[in-house]
């Protein structure tokens, strides 16, 4: 059925608002249908929203928007003309719309008839499940460099946030790709010079200066990418990798030490261990715990009762 948007509003109101109000107040439990059904809507608007945005739809959306709104004044006005003329318009729109959106929604039902339906809802990964992808991603890219002896410094950023080094450097705001890492560092390129900052699953941004560690013990032989991923694992919690333009060879910088020269396998196991094992198995700790605290308090309240 199509909605004439040109109707009359107040009747409208009476009829549809002031009614249901009424029948709210004599059955009460209504109410938690009526905040199902918005909050239903709501999340079925949010995931179409998020479908289409970013596309040619998404411009389409803005104008139908404006006929909708363009449609109500008029009829507020009593514009009767040009009511007259948008209300064809968006009767003839609906048929319109299902053409124009046919992409969207075949990509919506495909999505609905696989195992996609996650994605459709906008439901992503576990997070600790992406932060291993993520941590891969930084190993193949880091073993890829190390093969043509390019150096790089990739800095992966944990509890403490280095907001203040990631300002020094370009924005990206990248998902994180072991072919985009290498492009980075590529010699001779604008990016190449500094360090990669991974924030939050997402390459934050690429050339920050980082500060060199001024430690006395640390050996000569260390160039300046060395010192600078000690001086910023020392200044925060963060993990660097480490590759060298010399020798090609792979180090991690934690604590303010520096494991030098590890295989692929040991880095791996490395980023794994500190960055998610350890993260989320604190997380996962904590939640348990405070879920024995809530149980405990309402044993102790049925008790007290």
């Amino acid at each position: 059925m199509i909605i004439n948007l040109g109707m009359n509003w107040e009747n409208f109101y009476k009829d549809n608002i002031v009614e249901y109000l009424k029948s709210l107040q004599s059955n009460p439990f209504e109410l938690i249908t009526l905040i199902i059904d918005l909050t239903i809507v709501i999340f079925l608007l949010y995931c179409f929203l998020k479908v289409v945005r970013g596309s040619r739809a998404w411009q389409l959306i803005k104008g139908i928007a404006f006929f909708i709104v363009a449609t109500w004044i008029s009829g507020l006005l009593n514009l009767k003309i040009l009511n007259w003329i948008l209300t064809g318009i968006m009767n003839l729109g609906v048929i319109a719309i299902i053409v124009i959106f046919q992409p969207e929604l075949r990509r919506a039902l495909e999505q609905l008839g696989t195992n996609k339906l996650t994605q459709f809802f906008g439901i992503d990964k576990d997070l600790a499940t992406k932060t291993k992808e993520d941590i891969y991603k930084v190993v193949i890219a880091a073993v890829e460099l190390s093969k043509t002896k390019t150096g790089a410094l990739i800095v992966l950023e944990r509890d403490i946030k280095i907001q203040d080094i990631i300002s020094t450097g370009i924005p990206m705001e990248a998902e994180v790709s072991p072919q985009l890492l290498v492009n980075i560092f590529e010699p001779n390129t604008p990016l190449h010079d500094g360090a990669v900052i991974i924030s939050g699953n997402k390459i934050a941004a690429a050339a920050c200066v980082l500060p060199l560690s001024d430690d006395k013990d640390i050996s000569k032989e260390l160039g300046t990418r060395h010192r600078a991923a000690i001086g910023i694992s020392k200044e925060s919690d963060s993990i660097v990798v480490v590759v060298s333009e010399e020798t090609g060879k792979i180090s991690v910088a934690k604590d303010g030490t520096l494991i030098a020269d590890v295989r692929e396998d040991v880095l791996k196991k490395i980023l794994i261990s500190n960055i998610v094992t350890k993260r989320f198995a604190t997380e996962k700790k904590a939640r348990k715990n405070r879920i024995e605290e809530l149980r405990g308090k309402i044993k102790k309240n049925s008790k007290n009762s």
